[in-house]
């Protein structure tokens, strides 16, 4: 599920590129240009991905895994899911690393085309080290989970993370120690935490081993993340970042700087959801400085750990692919970046519906905000945001990131400018009930602990009825999804608000509860009652 570089920083080799590549990766990150103000022509190759092309171009009698061996006779149907390009470059982990020069297996001096995909990436994106990974963010949140425990058991985490990272939690058997970040209950939106919030959590918990937050948050909020390092480094701990929404920053002087420029230790990428890659494809970053570098073995070793033997070329090369358009075609951001503005500019000027960036920018928490994160508040135009999204689908075939009752959240791919005509269109075709509809509460409060999350993950669960759910223990993490923050984790007293929550969500035409017992949440896994 994974690939990894084995050339560590100190390894000598005999090629110029990753010699340059991995001199360029441990610049500090104050003497290193970004790839908006110059692009190094290094970035204009895609090492592995020319590899597999490469590789591909040959007349193969293929004798080896996958069994469809590179076939659309093989496997017509598979061939019109990803097409015969697509099945052609479908080549095993070590063989996609053959020495095409020489065409031997193993060549223990030679940099590999995976590495030197992974050094540019690093590169790229300011890094000392860069992991490419196929299971997704949610892949990279386990790792870095499992990195917090070879450092300790405790650590500060922002409460509102993915439910990945709660799963990583669990497994880990990890002792957090919650920040709670700022809530708008009106948008339905989870956003940051402040400097002063780390700093009073590590005060208070002074044996957390580290500090793990969200940034940007799923609505576009960028945290301080430069004075969050600062505490954390002030505290000896390192600074994780999940920094899935936010693959693309860094990349242009309009967009946010990126966590691991600003001090970030460890940072997640999602580089499908913003950057373009493939869906299940994501990165790991690894920082500078001290705390980056007494983690670095251990989050290689923690990588290999989770690495899958036969990872997907597909969605490796995707990423390599994926890096070298953002770095170099940053007209492509420019052109991206006008159509959100474009909309975001339509929305302000409309009489009906309303640009929510200030409500987004309105707390201590954030510094910034996503451009490419538009989203648009339906309070008060006649439609929810659910509704809205329904018949944006049904009658329109536009499918937007996210709606809640009072909002609909448009991704816009850093790459990808949008229609802007066709989607005011359908925003305006959209009908408008001439009494204001009801919008139920968007968010419930926080449950109350009762157990540790493993402990009550792992004890004896029954199934129960809604109705008599309430006031039990939760044995699951279930989250409403999109986002996916958990609303309830395992260990936690399932009140009335947060199950009438679930079982709205549930009940809504794009509702999705994450972790949960039955679609329709009619029951929950509650931990057993023990006489």
């Amino acid at each position: 599920m994974l690939a990894e570089t084995h050339l560590h920083p100190d390894t000598a080799t005999t090629s110029a590129t990753a010699n340059d590549a991995m001199s360029a990766a441990h610049e500090t990150p104050a003497s290193r240009p970004t790839a908006a103000t110059f692009i190094n022509p290094r970035q204009h190759t895609a090492p592995y991905a020319e590899a597999l092309r490469s590789l591909a171009a040959e007349d193969w009698q293929r004798l080896h895994v996958p069994a469809h061996q590179g076939s659309r006779d093989h496997a017509p149907g598979l061939a019109e899911v990803v097409g015969e390009a697509g099945m052609g470059i479908d080549f095993p982990m070590l063989f996609s690393g053959v020495d095409q020069d020489n065409w031997r297996m193993i060549n223990h001096d030679r940099v590999t085309p995976i590495m030197a995909a992974q050094q540019l990436a690093a590169e790229a994106w300011g890094a000392a080290r860069t992991w490419f990974i196929t299971n997704g963010a949610s892949g990279g949140n386990h790792i870095a989970t499992t990195v917090v425990r070879g450092l300790g058991r405790e650590f500060v985490l922002q409460r509102s993370v993915h439910s990945s990272v709660i799963d990583g939690v669990t497994h880990a058997e990890l002792r957090p120690h919650f920040i709670h970040g700022r809530v708008d209950p009106g948008l339905g939106s989870s956003h940051g935490v402040t400097p002063a919030q780390v700093e009073y959590a590590l005060t208070e918990h002074p044996e957390s081993a580290a500090v793990y937050l969200v940034s940007p948050s799923y609505f576009g909020a960028v945290a301080d993340i430069a004075a969050i390092a600062e505490v954390a480094h002030a505290h000896d701990v390192p600074l994780i970042v999940d920094e899935a929404w936010g693959s693309h920053f860094g990349m242009h002087p309009k967009l946010p700087v990126n966590a691991v420029r600003h001090g970030a230790d460890l940072v997640i990428s999602s580089t499908h959801k913003g950057a373009g890659s493939l869906a299940q494809s994501a990165m790991v970053h690894l920082g500078h400085g001290r705390q980056a570098q007494r983690i670095e073995t251990l989050v290689d070793r923690v990588v290999k750990s989770y690495q899958s033997t036969s990872s997907s070329a597909i969605l490796l090369s995707s990423l390599d692919e994926a890096r070298r358009h953002l770095v170099t075609h940053p007209e492509a951001i420019d052109e991206a970046l006008a159509t959100a503005e474009e909309i975001r500019t339509r929305v302000q000027n409309d009489s009906r519906f309303r640009d929510a960036t200030p409500d987004i920018l309105g707390g201590h928490d954030a510094i910034a905000n996503d451009p490419f994160k538009v989203v648009i508040d339906t309070r008060g135009a006649g439609i929810t945001g659910a509704d809205a999204q329904y018949q944006l689908i049904r009658d329109h075939r536009i499918y937007c990131e996210l709606a809640t009752p009072s909002a609909l959240l448009l991704l816009i791919g850093a790459t990808s400018p949008v229609n802007v005509e066709r989607f005011w269109t359908a925003l305006q075709e959209l009908p408008r009930s001439e009494s204001e509809p009801e919008r139920p509460i968007v968010l419930p409060g926080s449950c109350e602990k009762r157990l540790e999350i493993s402990d009550a993950y792992f004890a004896a669960p029954q199934t129960v009825p809604f109705a008599e759910a309430v006031g039990m223990v939760s044995a699951d993490a279930l989250a409403a999804y999109p986002p996916g923050v958990p609303n309830v984790l395992p260990g936690e007293v399932l009140s009335d608000e947060v199950v009438d929550f679930l079982r709205a969500t549930a009940a809504a035409p794009s509702g999705y509860v994450r972790g949960a017992q039955d679609s329709r949440m009619d029951t929950f896994n509650v931990v057993a009652e023990t006489s």
